[in-house]
């Protein structure tokens, strides 16, 4: 491909989106975040220079993030030099009339252990503090604040939309 065809290429959903029937922004919330908390585990991809890493994770949903508790793993070579992620949480693809899936990108923190975020999440996911204290290695505690959210959910038909949609979530509401 030449260079602009890949720019072309990336321009598609820009291009297309633009002319789309948008779902109203309240419905739209309400459906992303039903479909966040429907589920639990994302494709988190991390990556600085020609390094990228995409990793299977656990996560939490509350106070307008994510919430991952990871024992370590490459993830945070990325997450040193780069705090911009992307994860994916999607279903088993059965057909264009049953999609289900969306990408979020966002900035990602560690929180440090035992802080008053982190204890508080620990609280919510039940995981008592002298349990973590007692682990022979530190359990790390990843945020991510969703910046954008596209969503590819084949019920924004049912609503005379495209089934394609984006969320761009400003820092206040976070």
């Amino acid at each position: 491909m030449t260079n602009e065809e890949y720019e072309a290429a990336a321009r598609y959903w820009e291009e297309k989106d633009a002319a789309s029937v948008k779902v109203e922004r309240d419905v739209l919330w309400h459906m992303a975040e039903e479909y966040i908390l429907a589920n639990n585990t994302c494709a988190l991809a991390t990556g600085a220079g020609d390094y990228v890493r995409c990793t299977p994770i656990e996560y939490s949903w509350h106070e307008g993030s994510f919430w991952m508790f990871s024992e370590g793993g490459k993830k945070f070579i990325g997450l040193q030099k780069n705090p911009h992620v992307c994860l994916a949480i999607f279903d088993r693809y059965e057909g264009f009339g049953k999609l289900h899936g969306m990408q979020v990108m966002g900035l990602a923190e560690l929180v440090e252990p035992f802080s008053e975020a982190y204890n508080a999440h620990a609280a919510w996911k039940k995981i008592p503090l002298e349990t973590l204290r007692k682990l022979p290695s530190p359990m790390h505690l990843i945020r991510v604040r969703p910046a954008r959210i596209d969503c590819l959910f084949s019920e924004f038909k049912d609503l005379g939309c495209a089934p394609r949609q984006t969320l761009l979530l400003d820092e206040k509401e976070q």
